[in-house]
């Protein structure tokens, strides 16, 4: 991959549907994740192997897994299909479908560790350390996450040290990436452009770590962007925009895969992913949602489409004399 080429970690089957109550069929769920492949993607995190009691839109977890199209694109070895598990029960399951990547997660402040996995920062991440060391026995790849790393929903604002904690603690037990996640939406460039310095100055390798931004104030592009020019080359996104947390009040989607993808296409940046594509796979989902599409690149097209539709028409009646001239 070139030095300046990015990759694109498509959270949507997971992240972005988490957080919805209406029940969502679990063939929708996979129809979704061949048509996010199709689009040239190859990173898709496909669910969470959770308690049904706490996420409920995710109990049909080992359905998802146990279908055969998904069995045959885990079978990809150019691919990355993780999954999110909580804790040895999760990761035991995952093993038994034949997971070749987990994702652990932790977050940086105490007061959303105890309402997302009700325990301290240090028994997150000895949890963390649990699973990801059972899984290098069995050559199971596992990535790492680390929550609200501008601001907490009951702490407020986070501590740098705390995040470089976690970040340390996740590398050290064999993640072999750390995604950080803005989980509330809060961040600016500004913070951004802090906190990844503050990090690599204490020796986080700027290549071993992701950015994982939400838009719940609309700087998630601008966030993604300023996080790049800082030597960041992995972003996490959802499709269509879909996303938030059942456990943070408040945070909006995760920025779009689709402005995101336009936004560095645009730069001449390569994604290796079909823009056109995922535009209409993000239309497509939200359709079947009947959830907004919160992608920006979608919005443009569709209001150019109809614009394109209008003109055609009144070039049309004015040859025949129907129709006025417009101002």
């Amino acid at each position: 991959m070139p030095a300046s080429a990015v990759r694109i970690v498509e959270v949507g089957p997971r992240d972005g549907l988490q957080n919805i109550k209406e029940p969502i069929p679990t063939a929708t769920k996979v129809e979704l994740i061949r048509r996010l492949e199709w689009t040239g993607l190859h990173t898709i995190e496909l669910t969470s192997i959770v308690s049904p009691r706490a996420i409920p839109q995710l109990s049909d977890c080992q359905d998802v897994l146990s279908d055969q199209s998904v069995e045959r694109l885990q079978a990809d070895p150019d691919r990355r299909f993780p999954v999110l598990v909580p804790n040895l029960k999760g990761l035991d399951i995952a093993i038994r479908y034949g997971v070749r990547e987990v994702a652990v997660f932790v977050s940086a402040t105490e007061g959303f560790s105890r309402a997302n996995i009700n325990c301290s920062v240090e028994e997150g991440i000895q949890r963390a350390r649990c699973v990801a060391e059972k899984a290098a026995q069995y050559g199971i790849a596992v990535r790492g996450y680390v929550s609200c790393i501008f601001a907490d929903p009951y702490d407020g604002p986070t501590e740098p040290a705390a995040v470089l904690h976690c970040a340390r603690a996740l590398l050290g037990m064999g993640c072999y990436e750390v995604s950080l996640g803005d989980t509330l939406g809060v961040g600016t460039p500004s913070k951004v452009h802090s906190l990844v310095t503050y990090l690599v100055e204490n020796d986080i390798p700027i290549d071993q770590i992701a950015g994982h931004f939400h838009d719940t104030y609309g700087q998630g592009a601008s966030n993604v962007w300023q996080a790049y020019q800082c030597g960041m080359r992995v972003f996490d996104s959802s499709v269509s925009g879909l996303g938030g947390c059942p456990f943070a009040p408040g945070a909006k989607g995760n920025v779009t895969t689709e402005d995101l993808v336009c936004m560095f296409d645009n730069a001449g940046i390569e994604t290796g992913v079909d823009l056109s594509g995922l535009i209409e796979t993000g239309t497509w989902i939200s359709e079947r949602l009947s959830r907004k599409n919160a992608s920006r690149v979608q919005k443009e097209i569709c209001a150019n489409e109809r614009l394109s539709t209008t003109l055609r028409h009144v070039a049309s009646e004015r040859s025949l004399g129907n129709a006025p001239i417009l101002c």
